[in-house]
């Protein structure tokens, strides 16, 4: 304003200074001219920078606000000043100057020897320690196997990391790098992505009808008759539960005698529970894992799964479910970005051996990267679950019996609290599995591996129509030899552990597999069998569930467990047949005490002569026929020389 008003003044000036008089200017008027020229060119320079720094200032981009975008750091709490100048002075320049020429004189280097480069060399733009952690990402996508390995073991083994770190990994990690952090060792949480939000159903559509819709979808002509009866049997029940919200009294009837609640106890987690049984027969046949995936099934499990957090045999079935679909290489993509990763994950720091077991599996089946085998249903990895540099030198197999199960048979002997007061002491460290626990840390370099199959003691309970054909031995033996060698049994060499029946069907896999070239493996590499009083001549069981027929329809498994039975005889006579030829050893321990059936019954179910196979040495142990697979404690005799058997004809491969 001053400069403007200045200018006007001296103009009027000029102005009234009167008429010239003559043709040319005085030098006077010349000087008052330039005057006022130069003040305005002056004035109107100085306007205009200014306005032009002003204008700048307004508009200048902050960079280190792109560098926090890239680090994505906004979305957590910064842990360094914005201000590059404080923490970024004349030696950071210089070293950064130096790293660039070193990296175009290596660059140059490497392509005229065609040699690779070294990625030390390929970031400089944050800290040392930012630049480790993009550092490992990148190796985790690399070419070279060994080096995505070792990157993966990096970022899970570093503890330092910050919060919004572990959130990068998170959204910048590709699905194999997932699924290598899930499957290793006491890995955070903090390097999974939650499972994407569902949209949100109605309050009138509860989750069964979803269900049941899911299952009414799946293929229902040309099925295993199985799984065509749990699915009828779902939706039956479903069907039930839909009438009985309209009115009227709710009649339960799809397992054992039909009972009836009233509207107010309708248990939706029960017929949630058949619509989830059905599921797992259905995800047993590839083509279905396809439909159920095109259906939007793995969102709708992993709502149920939310949901039912309370309910762990809902959560079991469904991550068994989930199991069976990663078998199918093609819907790896699809069960990543359905956020199951994380939950499996998460799971796998469960404490219940159960529970985390079905989540290992499915984890291994996921895991292409160093798993080359896979794990059908019922077949567990007891160890290792998570990823190890420690190299696998045999397998043990465990085969539990009738009514047995592949975690419960193998757990350590129940505390009787009334007379055992000092094991209450160490109670804490009772074992839910002891070759997962006990026999693992003895012998790390061991896979340890549980199958697991339906048993049932008497026809009351059984569940599918069918199933009398598939429980007889030899149906059973087939179908686990083909899921044994799907899981890479053969391999290696193997030592079989058996408890009751599962002995039976042990000693009918390694004849059937010697019939068959295909599994020449399995015959080769065993090395050893422990026998837990396995009825080779026969069970009282099965005498006294005959002769109580008309209350308890023996199942096939107890009718084959008869004694003097012919196929009993048969089998034992082709095994020892079998045996001659082959160079393993063999274990047995049998039973001294009977065992309480209900509170009136006690009955030696194998005696000592039927547990005595003939070959190999025979152990009397002070037990009853359920706890001899079950020892005290880890240093009892049951378990130390079951662990030394496992020592000796393993010694080659153990090193012992």
């Amino acid at each position: 304003m001053s400069v403007a008003a200045y200018c006007i003044f001296c103009y009027r000036q000029i102005g009234t200074s009167g008429p010239a008089t003559k043709t040319h200017l005085p030098w006077n008027d010349i000087r008052k001219i330039a005057k006022v020229t130069g003040s305005l060119i002056l004035g109107g320079f100085v306007f205009i920078t200014y306005e032009v720094l002003s204008l700048k200032k307004l508009l200048q981009i902050d960079t280190q606000a792109i560098h926090q975008e890239k680090l994505k750091s906004y979305v957590y709490i910064r842990t360094t000043s914005l201000n590059r100048s404080e923490y970024q002075g004349i030696t950071y320049q210089a070293r950064k100057e130096i790293h660039k020429a070193v990296r175009k004189i290596l660059e140059t280097e490497a392509k005229i020897f065609r040699r690779p480069f070294n990625e030390q060399f390929s970031t400089f733009d944050g800290e040392d320690h930012e630049c480790a952690l993009w550092l490992l990402l990148k190796r985790c996508q690399s070419e070279d196997k060994e080096v995505r390995l070792q990157a993966v073991q990096d970022l899970a083994n570093n503890s330092h990391w910050h919060d919004y770190q572990y959130g990068t990994v998170a959204q910048t990690c590709d699905q194999r790098t997932a699924i290598g952090l899930a499957r290793s060792k006491d890995i955070d949480l903090r390097f999974f992505l939650p499972p994407p939000p569902l949209p949100k159903i109605k309050n009138d559509y509860p989750i069964e009808d979803e269900l049941r819709l899911l299952l009414v979808s799946l293929p229902q002509t040309g099925l295993d008759p199985c799984v065509q009866y749990f699915t009828s049997l779902a939706l039956r029940e479903s069907s039930q539960t839909l009438a009985a919200q309209r009115g009227g009294l709710w009649c339960f009837g799809g397992n054992g005698l039909p009972y009836c609640e009233t509207l107010s106890k309708i248990p939706s987690e029960t017929v949630e529970l058949f619509c989830l049984q059905a599921l797992v027969q259905h995800s047993k046949v590839s083509s279905h894992c396809d439909k159920i995936e095109a259906k939007g099934g793995l969102q709708l499990l992993q709502r149920i799964y939310q949901l039912r957090k309370d309910s762990a045999k809902i959560q079991r079935n469904i991550i068994r479910i989930i199991g069976n679909m990663a078998l199918d290489e093609r819907l790896h993509s699809s069960i990543v970005r359905a956020g199951w990763v994380s939950v499996l994950a998460e799971v796998m720091k469960s404490p219940h051996v159960i529970q985390s077991s079905h989540a290992s599996r499915a984890l291994a089946n996921l895991d292409r990267e160093t798993v080359k085998e896979k794990y059908p249903d019922g077949v567990y990895v007891l160890h290792p679950q998570y990823r190890s540099s420690q190299p696998i030198r045999a397998d043990i197999l465990f085969v539990h019996g009738l009514l047995g199960a592949a975690f419960k048979t193998w757990r350590q002997q129940d505390i009787d609290r009334r007379l055992d007061k000092k094991a209450l002491e160490g109670e804490e460290n009772y074992s839910q599995c002891w070759p997962k626990t006990w026999l693992a840390s003895d012998c790390p370099a061991l896979r340890i591996i549980s199958v697991e199959y339906d048993t049932h003691l008497s026809d009351w309970k059984a569940k599918c129509p069918v199933e009398a054909h598939r429980k007889s031995i030899a149906y059973r033996s087939n179908e686990l030899l083909d899921k044994l060698r799907a899981a890479g049994i053969g391999d290696r060499p193997l030592v079989w552990v058996s408890h009751s029946m599962g002995g039976l069907l042990v000693k009918k896999m390694l004849v059937d597999a010697s019939k068959n070239p295909e599994m020449d493996k399995i015959v080769n590499n065993t090395r050893g069998i422990i026998f837990y009083s396995v009825p080779h001549h026969g069970s009282q069981l099965a005498e006294y569930s005959i002769n109580a027929r008309y209350l308890l329809f023996p199942s096939v498994e107890v009718k084959e467990l008869s004694k003097d039975s012919p196929a009993l005889k048969k089998l034992n006579d082709d095994f020892l047949s079998f045996a001659k030829d082959k160079k393993f050893s063999v274990l047995s321990f049998a039973e001294t005490l009977p065992t309480h059936i209900g509170s009136m019954i006690k009955l030696h179910v194998v005696p000592l002569e039927s547990a005595k196979l003939g070959i190999g040495d025979l152990i009397p142990v002070d037990v009853n026929h359920l706890n001899v697979c079950k020892p005290k404690k880890k240093d009892a005799f049951l378990y130390q020389r079951t662990l030394k058997f496992i020592q000796d004809v393993l010694a080659q491969e153990l090193g012992d």
